[in-house]
């Protein structure tokens, strides 16, 4: 048995995800298990399909054991987000290996450039270029070039290759024994509307959300969509109500952003605008948006910071029970996210806190579920 795992958001989850799936099974990955967001993804928005709905659909194609990724890690940095996955993977004690696409599709390159990076951090130059007004990514590319050649700096500016990054700066941090595996990504360039092979996940989106086909791309899936339209309401009321230190309070809102969201959110009367008032060259859209949705949510520093206190699985099937078997969980692991909160004091508080985000989630559909769902909600089982 050898089993491999894969981080991912499957939102939706489309072809290049089961082309991933069947490379890892090529190089003798017998049993394939996911970390995936929940309610919310990393590109500051609502994921388009309930979390059920997207792990039945892994389930379905190839996928063996789905894990939820919690909300305080999916609206986070590229950082957070590797390592609050990383370490879920890391707790199980079964898995063997970690699989990922990248732009690079070379591990020892990656490798090279998580070093880099790691030294470039550190350097005098990178702060005076973030002190400069330098988003973090283009200060890190430009700090990068005064130390290392092109390549290296090149390896760095893909988005996959920078979260592939993150994921061997956590396995190392970690002392981690999961060997690194990575499949070149071909297709469609990330958040791209060109035609491919492999579209990419926010064209799908769209065709999706306007009703057009895209079965040619990813399984079909028959059920209702959320739209972070429906919260847009919501949000500007919450964010009204935010004082500047509690801006500041809030993940990933270093660096000035927070400021510039109170000041944004007393004058904006849309997202759209709010996110136009806030953008600068130092802070990418995706950002603002991520922490637009902390700020609504309630997600502070101290909570994006907090380890898991329990794993939450999603869905599985026959082979997804034998990861469970040969797991040697640190955590406690299970199903049920009502019997998850009762074993310690950390655990009851994540999980409350994530029901109230899968609440509020439940508002970007266009029929509401009442609140609890999270506690009453059964996995999916396949055979």
């Amino acid at each position: 048995m050898k089993t491999a795992a894969i981080i991912a958001e499957y939102d939706p989850f489309h072809y290049g995800h089961k082309y991933l799936i069947n490379q890892v099974h090529a190089a003798g990955a017998t049993h394939v298990a996911a970390v995936m967001s929940g309610s919310f993804t990393q590109r500051g928005s609502a994921a388009i399909f309930d979390k059920f709905t997207r792990a039945k659909t892994a389930l379905e194609n190839g996928a063996d054991l789905v894990l939820e990724l919690p909300a305080r890690f999916s609206l986070t940095s590229a950082a957070g987000f590797a390592r609050g996955a990383v370490e879920i993977i890391n707790a199980l004690g079964c898995v063997d290996m970690l699989a990922f696409g990248s732009e690079s599709g070379n591990i020892a390159a990656l490798k090279e450039a998580s070093g880099a990076v790691e030294y470039t951090l550190h350097s005098e130059e990178f702060d005076k270029l973030l002190k400069q007004g330098n988003s973090y990514p283009a200060a890190l590319q430009k700090a990068l070039l005064q130390f290392y050649t092109e390549d290296v700096a090149e390896t760095i500016s893909s988005p996959n290759n920078t979260l592939a990054i993150e994921y061997l700066n956590v396995l190392d941090s970690i002392g981690s024994s999961i060997e690194p595996f990575t499949v070149r990504r071909y297709g469609a360039a990330h958040d791209s509307s060109e035609e491919a092979e492999f579209l990419s996940g926010s064209e799908i989106r769209r065709r999706i959300m306007n009703g057009e086909a895209y079965e040619k791309y990813a399984p079909k899936i028959d059920a209702p969509t959320a739209d972070i339209a429906r919260l847009e309401r919501a949000i500007l009321a919450k964010l009204r109500t935010l004082s500047p230190e509690d801006f500041d309070a809030v993940a990933d809102c270093s660096g000035g952003l927070g400021d510039r969201l109170y000041k944004a959110s007393r004058l904006g009367t849309s997202l759209s605008g709010i996110y136009f008032m806030t953008k600068t060259k130092r802070y990418t859209l995706a950002r603002i948006r991520r922490a637009v949705l902390c700020a609504f949510l309630g997600i502070e520093k101290e909570i994006s910071r907090e380890k898991s206190a329990y794993i939450r699985i999603l869905g599985m099937n026959s082979r997804g029970k034998d990861i469970l078997s040969a797991a040697n969980c640190v955590l406690p692991i299970g199903a049920s996210l009502k019997a998850l909160s009762k074993t310690s004091r950390e655990a009851h508080r994540q999980a409350e806190f994530e029901a109230r985000v899968t609440d509020i989630y439940s508002l970007a559909f266009e029929n509401p579920q009442p609140c609890g769902i999270d506690f009453t909600a059964k996995p999916i089982i396949l055979e």
